[in-house]
């Protein structure tokens, strides 16, 4: 073989190992990027469904607290719903349904007392109404507020005389507490919030009157 052929032959065969190593390492690389993909993918992938696995857990913990019965709930069927003009005389304080004004309060939370025939009226679109005592506690306010003002159906205000230093009212049901922190308090909102016992569910607790 002549030089000129051997130096070929010889370039030919460094070129195909070459090529031959390159490829190799090209395999390398898809098989590192490949394997980086899957597990990636099983990361997102576990943490997704243990994202959902919890999500699902907390809305079976919430609707298992909002069908479980409240202790202390007392009920009052068969409320009157006609709108009327002026004051009305309610047996409840606060009231919890019966006529009402045309117009309804939004919902909201409020630092001074609202009507009662407006806020009735909010009631009859879903609304929980927190009531609290004048003199209670800054502390307990906030965390009146935190419960109900988070609830777009939740309306929050003192109210002068009451019996307790805190009542929740839904349309004929009324709870009452000696402090915001009750337990039976979120239950009560998270329940009848736009809940079963509303008149007209579904109906805006917004467009009346008042501003949180």
């Amino acid at each position: 073989m002549s030089k000129r052929a051997k130096q070929a032959t010889d370039r030919a065969v460094l070129v195909n190992a070459m090529r031959t190593e390159q490829k190799r390492q090209e395999r390398r690389r898809t098989a590192l990027v490949t394997a980086v993909v899957v597990v990636l993918v099983l990361v997102l992938g576990g943490v997704t469904a243990a994202v959902l696995v919890r999500q699902q857990a907390r809305n079976s913990e919430l609707a298992a607290a909002a069908s479980a019965p409240i202790a202390g709930v007392t009920e009052y069927p068969n409320l009157a719903r006609d709108h009327v003009v002026g004051a009305v005389t309610y047996p409840q304080t606060p009231p919890v349904g019966g006529d009402h004004a045309e117009t309804l309060t939004n919902c909201g939370v409020y630092t001074t007392p609202v009507k009662n025939e407006q806020a009735v009226h909010s009631l009859e679109h879903g609304a929980v109404w927190v009531t609290y005592s004048p003199d209670l506690p800054a502390d307990q306010v906030a965390i009146l507020a935190g419960v109900v003002g988070k609830n777009s159906y939740g309306l929050l205000s003192p109210f002068p005389g009451l019996s307790s230093p805190v009542v929740a009212s839904a349309w004929g049901l009324q709870l009452t507490m000696s402090s915001a922190s009750d337990p039976r308090l979120p239950a009560f909102v998270a329940k009848y919030a736009n809940g079963p016992q509303t008149p007209e569910p579904g109906a805006a607790c917004s467009g009346g009157v008042g501003a949180s």
